[in-house]
């Protein structure tokens, strides 16, 4: 079989996702939606969900109309070609649309899930894990069928019109097709940081009023706050994950074939990723249908049954990927078959490494909601050692998946050959990020399935089920997060390296000593970014937030009958309250992570580019995976304390586990995540405005 045969698996892969996915949608809407009240909340969700999106997506129109402009003017200018504003574009809509599909079927599946959950603990599970796994295979499938497009057109345009200068028609393709995924890397901040300000303003505001101040019930109907912090779990933690790892996912695959070229792989290396990708659509599909609990409420059973759908993925690829590295690019080359196994590896081993750090079941977690006992200050100090702590074996493992993946790859003899190993290390880290995301989305799925099991009234026997599918939600909401963040790390890495071929193709030459003033500038400067974005979000949830706190107490003082149940809250309000606020206070973010590398080009010169690139890279990768797992470790606390553990809900130590939990909302859910899109967007933005900042540098 031809290598141009192998290349169309891609479109295969990509139409057998979305098949499977319109398979599972069909599955999940045939459930039984449950009484008159339970749809009532469900609505109510979808409604303000939609509302959110439909502003969310009016506002980043704008912002993509004002950037498809400029770059349609470079393109007139010639610094780009003419195809990579209409790619920006492409990009941006598909990560958009995979955001919206996930979110409508996570929306429509809480009460499916809360009335599944009368009948069985597996039942519910299977509900709430296929409407996640949509969500997967709906960004797998999409992803897929923007890079065969763009890759079948441009091979038919440079088969007919003339070449770029100096480039061949491999070059010139994935040059090209580098440039959609700034599209989806800008869509991917407005998803995740605003969705992240949403939801958490919503969830501190509610938990500040009511489990606080009033003392009543998570999820209680009387809390005004209620059904926005249900909204901000799907427009944050279902469509803003979706549209950060869609953008990783083609990131890593595009940056990986545009190494191919530099490292002499030509269209066998190309073919790789893409052939690699439509094999992770079908070992994900398989290991869907490994997804079975046991009758136990436990999360350890729970935990069980989702490893085992991932594990099973990951040993089809490991399988699959020998034969698939021997037959295109043959025996002399089967080095680059040890770099997707490291970066598979990888991805297991960070997932791993979270759940220690983040599950109830695991010491660190205990530690934290121990220290409860005497107080919110220790909750802090505790939660914020946890987390820093658990920065350790995750450095550890994408370091010497980075050096395995580089020296076994041919990185001795051919230094390119290395960079093209790290960048299929990636690829084999997100092959499996159909079930991977599947196990991520299910997450706020079963936490909205419990909400509505509380609002609802159903009985004790559907809430302790409920419960247990909450509780593995958060554990398997920060696996996912730790996931994210090391995929993002190698994406970032592929992406630093592609841009220095994207220079080198330009005519320039870069100077790479450490002692160089310009790139240790950068450095600083680059390591500072992440710190300085999280700033600016963090300070968002906390202003929102103050703005919910404000409203509820508002309501629960002026309408009478609140508090005792007689009278229904205004939810609208909160919800309107945290969608104009997440829209308007991600303006500033996004300009930062889009201007800042081109400011620093011009006035700086490309060495400080570099500089930047790598300095954001480390410390937004290790700031990163402690806000993540410090939050995760916060909110499990918490959750074990109200399972009945060291006095239960109300207690002191209950009341100091949700100060904690509190902090660690912006933590895990807005600043963490959000700054794995910031360390690429910055990259795609440099390879993007490469050609520009050559022209315009002050430093030549």
């Amino acid at each position: 079989m031809s290598n141009f045969d192998f290349l169309l698996v891609a479109p295969l892969g990509s139409i057998l996702a979305l098949l499977f996915a319109g398979f599972l949608a069909m599955a999940v809407l045939k459930r039984d939606r449950g009484n008159e009240k339970m749809r009532e909340i469900a609505d109510a969700v979808k409604e303000g969900a939609r509302a959110y999106l439909k502003r969310q997506y009016s506002v980043v129109s704008l912002f993509f109309i004002i950037v498809f402009s400029i770059l349609l003017w470079l393109s007139l200018k010639g610094y780009l070609v003419i195809f990579v504003p209409f790619a920006f574009l492409t990009g941006g809509f598909f990560s958009g649309l995979a955001g919206y599909i996930g979110m409508s079927m996570a929306t429509s599946s809480s009460d499916r899930t809360a009335n599944a959950a009368c009948k069985s603990l597996n039942s519910a599970l299977r509900v709430a894990f296929s409407a996640g796994a949509i969500m997967g295979f709906v960004v797998v499938g999409l992803g897929l069928l923007d890079l065969s497009i763009w890759y079948y057109l441009l091979n038919w345009y440079y088969s007919t019109h003339p070449l770029p200068q100096g480039m061949d028609k491999v070059a010139a393709i994935t040059s090209t097709m580098l440039c959609f995924g700034m599209g989806a890397s800008s869509q991917a901040l407005f998803a995740r940081g605003g969705g992240g300000i949403f939801t958490k303003a919503a969830d501190v505001g509610a938990d500040l009023v009511g489990k606080i101040e009033l003392g009543i019930p998570e999820d209680d109907p009387r809390n005004p706050a209620v059904i926005a912090d249900n909204v901000g779990d799907n427009v944050g933690d279902v469509s803003g994950m979706g549209a950060d790892l869609y953008e990783s996912y083609v990131g890593s695959i595009v940056a990986t074939m545009a190494l191919a070229v530099s490292a002499g792989l030509g269209i066998k290396g190309v073919t790789i990723p893409m052939v690699m990708a439509s094999v992770g659509v079908i070992s994900s599909i398989l290991g869907t249908f490994f997804v079975r609990a046991e009758e136990k409420a436990e999360q350890g059973v729970l935990l069980k049954a989702l490893r085992k759908g991932i594990f099973f993925s990951a040993l089809i690829i490991a399988l699959f990927s020998y034969f698939v590295i021997k037959i295109v690019l043959g025996k002399e080359f089967m080095g680059a078959y040890w770099a997707i196994l490291s970066g598979l590896l990888a991805g297991i081993f960070l997932g791993l490494s979270t759940e220690f750090f983040t599950s109830d079941k695991y010491p660190p977690t205990r530690f934290v909601s121990k220290s409860s006992l005497t107080g919110p200050a220790t909750v802090i100090i505790g939660g914020l050692s946890v987390g820093m702590l658990s920065t350790t074996l995750p450095v550890i493992i994408v370091a010497v998946a980075i050096l395995v993946s580089f020296y076994f790859a041919g990185g001795l003899h051919n230094f390119n050959l290395g960079l093209y190993g790290i960048g299929i290390s990636a690829v084999g880290m997100l092959s499996t990020l159909g079930i991977t995301l599947a196990s991520d989305a299910y997450g706020p799925i079963a936490d909205n399935a419990g909400g509505n099991a509380q609002m609802s009234g159903l009985g004790e026997g559907v809430r302790k089920r409920t419960d247990a599918l909450d509780a593995l939600g958060n554990t398997t909401a920060a696996t996912g997060k730790g996931f994210a963040i090391g995929s993002a790390a190698l994406t970032a890495l592929a992406l630093i390296a592609a841009y220095k071929e994207k220079i080198e193709l330009l005519g320039k030459t870069l100077d790479m000593n450490f002692m160089n003033p310009k790139l240790i500038s950068g450095l600083f400067i680059g390591g500072m970014l992440p710190f300085l974005f999280s700033s600016l979000t963090m300070g968002a949830v906390g202003r929102a937030a103050s703005k919910v706190v404000e409203e509820v107490r508002r309501q629960f003082r002026e309408i009478k009958g609140l508090l005792e149940g007689k009278t229904k809250a205004d939810y609208a309000r909160c919800v309107w309250i945290v969608t104009k606020g997440a829209q308007k206070e991600m303006v500033l973010p996004s300009l930062l992570a889009i201007v800042s590398p081109i400011l620093l080009g011009i006035f700086m010169g490309l060495e400080a580019e570099v500089g930047l690139l790598a300095g954001a890279l480390v410390s937004g990768f290790i700031l990163a995976i402690m806000m993540a797992n410090t939050g995760g470790a916060w909110d499990n606390a918490k959750k074990y304390i109200e399972a009945g553990n060291l006095g239960g809900k109300g207690s002191s130590a209950h009341k100091a586990s949700v100060v904690g939990d509190t902090v660690g909302d912006p933590f895990k859910d807005t600043a963490g995540p959000s700054l794995n899109i910031l360390i690429k967007l910055m990259s795609m933005v440099s390879i993007v405005f490469a050609s520009f900042i050559i022209s315009h540098t002050l430093f030549k």
